[in-house]
């Protein structure tokens, strides 16, 4: 099958020609429609996030159609669709995974990661790791839900009912978690970077109520801000722009250093928390809501071998949604 891989940290992704993987037991072979590029990919690629699978088939936001199903799933069947997000593994044991935590589990492996992902043509998961996809919506559509959605979804719930809330950074995982929250009654008030000015035109076409640079300051206070872009030195910005007792949410695995600021900006209960990848609890919550919403997707489709293409893209910030490689 055709791939595109990492094969040292900080190189380029090569096409290649490699070995279609088999389904081992409990595990399903899937043929890829769709994998969308995340800028956790980056990440991987940059080297920021240490230790990879080298050689690597990066890609965790994957949508396909299962081809065999290994011995011991009785939950999938050949011919079904699902999707493939970047938790592949985790023990099952561990005093978080016991306590409804598997996502910060020391054992965990990961998608496009520590295991092959979806930047090919085929490739293998474990099947309890996988989720069986609604109708309506394409194959291209449905990807980003798999980790943009989640991660976005997941940031969400941790504002808990805050009403006003800002997202810094306006892309895949910005453009599908506010509406969510339009959904939910909120407010939603968008930060970009300076002179985006399309960004903020996209933020305010999906509901945004004020759209701005992240070094402005909205018209009202939040209650809580979601960071999404990997910018350590927006979580001080976003504590001055809270409400007594709001919540900063670092959605991103990757940030670069927060700077120091501060304690007043901390007091009277402001408080920081962090994301860390997502459970499996979360895609059954996440998957069905969407498509009540419905969510919509907005993508740019690129063909397999243009993989360093979309990412390059994604890092210059000019992107408009989610990139969707399509094999």
């Amino acid at each position: 099958m055709k791939a595109m891989r990492l094969e040292s940290s900080g190189g380029p992704l090569l096409l290649r020609e490699v070995a279609r993987p088999v389904a081992a037991a409990g595990q399903v072979l899937v043929k890829v429609t769709a994998c969308a590029v995340c800028r956790t990919d980056l990440h991987v690629l940059d080297g920021e996030l240490p230790h990879p699978k080298l050689p690597l088939i990066p890609g965790h936001e994957i949508v396909g159609i299962i081809q065999e199903v290994g011995e011991g799933v009785t939950a999938f069947q050949a011919g079904q669709r699902v999707g493939i997000p970047w938790l592949g593994w985790t023990c099952g044991v561990c005093g978080y995974c016991r306590s409804g935590r598997e996502n910060l589990c020391d054992e965990a492996k990961f998608t496009g990661y520590t295991l092959d992902g979806g930047y090919a043509e085929y490739t293998v998961a474990d099947a309890r790791y996988c989720f069986p996809l609604p109708g309506g919506e394409s194959d291209a559509a449905m990807a980003p839900l798999l980790c943009a959605g989640l991660i976005g979804y997941r940031s969400l719930m941790k504002t808990g009912t805050a009403k006003r809330v800002g997202l810094y950074g306006f892309g895949a995982a910005a453009h599908i978690v506010i509406q969510v929250a339009r959904h939910q009654g909120r407010e939603v008030y968008a930060f970009t970077r300076a002179g985006d000015e399309e960004a903020q035109k996209f933020a305010r076409r999906l509901g945004a109520v004020w759209a701005g640079a992240s070094d402005e300051r909205a018209p009202e206070l939040l209650d809580a801000a979601i960071i999404f872009a990997p910018v350590g030195a927006l979580v001080p910005a976003a504590l001055r722009s809270l409400v007594k007792g709001g919540t900063v949410v670092c959605g991103g695995i990757h940030m670069s250093d927060i700077p120091a600021f501060p304690y007043a900006d901390l007091w009277h209960e402001r408080s920081i928390c962090s994301v860390a990848n997502l459970t499996r609890s979360d895609g059954d919550e996440f998957l069905p809501l969407a498509a009540r919403i419905p969510v919509r997707v907005e993508t740019q489709s690129f063909p397999l071998e243009a993989a360093n293409e979309a990412l390059a893209l994604l890092r210059a910030g000019r992107l408009s949604g989610a990139a969707v490689l399509i094999p």
